[in-house]
């Protein structure tokens, strides 16, 4: 009956292959859960009777704008959970605690900031970033009421971080299934029922973010069972340093995530004119949706086991981190071969979702296999890049990750003037087939001179 009192993952004594699975895949299913907000907002907003394409237009110019603010979320919530698991591999529960309130803090300041500024700045970003004059009202509408719940999305996003990091992925999975199903049932209510159209779909995500913030914070604030419960401080300079250090390359990462959608739909606008600008734009808002089902579960894979890597590296297992980072490539790669085959097979019906023309269908299903290309090798990419930043190496994991970003956002402006306007779709896997190659050799490189041999990694830092 020993068994049965077991309430939290053992990070440094349960073996590594069942306990990767017992943290990384609950984690990939709440990213999975995570991203249908926007995939099911594109898909409802497709769907409006008329104007549909040209509202799914106006939300996919949103798209750089909402991942930038989401971008800082991750930016608080990873680097203060790497720091938070490092000090509870070494059994310091009270400076865990101080970096999970620290967290908290920062995550306020940001949000009432960012909030205020975006809301200031919207109308000249949205035309910087692709909105035509026919989009831009669709635009205007989605992402004003969007930012009015920044509060809500940094708090959830970055918050559960620590759910995670305490051996709970469970719950932190309930987070993000919480916000979305709730999101599911308000969309339809709102937008068809109240007939708010692309407001409506607006409106259901910032209350779905609502709930998820709520739960969030009832748990870090009540659950008796945690290790390290919430108490909000106020900010320390020197941690602040800390965690947004940490926490840098993961958010540049996603930040420039945004660069090259804005590039991605400029380019498109660009060249294909007034006459085919919107149509190139609302096909690449679908591709881009069926990429996020690739991106953000691996993310979840990769992201997950970042506590574990973390809390290792703090308590000097260094044959476990190697073991981890094994365990989490091999999960990618099955992850990703299986989306590969998906996307030759239902691109199709995929597309279908989001829109009844068969000129998007058509294009959009092509875009879906150029995209999907090199999604394989793009495992290995992620796996090394989120080892490195939990390894604390955020420099080469960061230098990295540009790298991939400067390919695929010169390939976007040059390979429209060699090809069609859609040849900026070739941009992905071009990217992601070189930037794997570097990724995986500067890995090795790491393995060679510090994993392999004990020790080494931490008189190197």
């Amino acid at each position: 009956m020993k068994h049965l009192k077991k309430h939290v993952n053992d990070f440094g004594n349960d073996p590594v292959p069942s306990l990767v699975l017992r943290i990384s895949i609950p984690f990939m299913f709440a990213q999975f859960v995570n991203v249908l907000y926007s995939i099911i907002d594109r898909i409802y907003i497709g769907n409006i009777p008329e104007i549909g394409e040209i509202s799914l237009a106006g939300a996919g110019v949103c798209a750089p704008i909402i991942t930038l603010l989401s971008s800082f979320g991750t930016l608080v919530g990873i680097g203060g959970s790497v720091l938070f698991s490092m000090r509870m591999g070494q059994k310091d529960r009270q400076q865990a605690g101080r970096i999970l309130g620290n967290s908290f803090s920062i995550l306020l300041l940001f949000s009432a900031a960012l909030t205020l500024l975006f809301l200031l700045s919207k109308d000249q970003l949205l035309i910087w970033f692709g909105a035509s004059q026919a989009a831009f009202p669709y635009a205007d509408t989605y992402l004003t009421i969007y930012t009015c719940g920044t509060f809500f999305a940094l708090l959830s996003a970055g918050m559960n971080y620590f759910i995670t990091a305490q051996g709970f992925p469970g719950l932190g999975m309930a987070t993000t299934l919480i916000g979305a199903v709730l999101n599911i049932v308000l969309d339809p209510l709102f937008m068809f029922g109240f007939h708010m159209n692309i407001a409506g779909a607006a409106a259901a995500t910032v209350l779905s973010q609502f709930a998820s913030c709520v739960f969030v914070l009832l748990v870090l604030f009540r659950k008796e069972k945690l290790p390290v419960r919430l108490h909000p401080i106020r900010p320390s300079r020197r941690l602040t340093v800390q965690i947004l250090s940490v926490g840098f390359s993961p958010f540049l990462i996603l930040a420039t995530d945004s660069i090259i959608i804005i590039a991605m739909n400029a380019a498109l606008q660009y060249h294909g004119g007034p006459e085919y600008g919107d149509t190139l734009i609302t096909c690449a808002t679908i591709v881009q949706s069926y990429m996020l089902l690739i991106t953000s579960p691996m993310l979840g894979i990769t992201g997950g086991s970042q506590p574990l890597t973390a809390y290792n590296l703090g308590a000097g297992k260094q044959d476990r981190i190697c073991k981890i980072v094994k365990c989490v490539l091999l999960l990618c790669i099955g992850f990703t071969a299986v989306m590969f085959v998906l996307s030759r097979v239902f691109a199709e019906l995929f597309a279908g979702i989001f829109t009844t023309g068969p000129e998007y269908i058509s294009l959009s299903a092509w875009g879906i296999r150029v995209f999907t290309l090199m999604v394989v090798p793009l495992a290995f990419q992620y796996t090394f890049v989120d080892s490195l930043t939990a390894l604390g190496m955020t420099r080469l994991s960061l230098g990295l990750s540009l790298f991939r970003k400067a390919l695929y956002l010169l390939a976007v402006c040059l390979l429209p003037f060699f090809l069609s306007p859609s040849g900026a779709f070739y941009a992905e896997p071009l990217a992601d087939g070189i930037s794997a190659v570097a990724s995986t050799a500067s890995f090795l490189a790491v393995y060679f001179r510090f994993l392999r041999k004990p020790g080494t990694l931490f008189q190197s830092r």
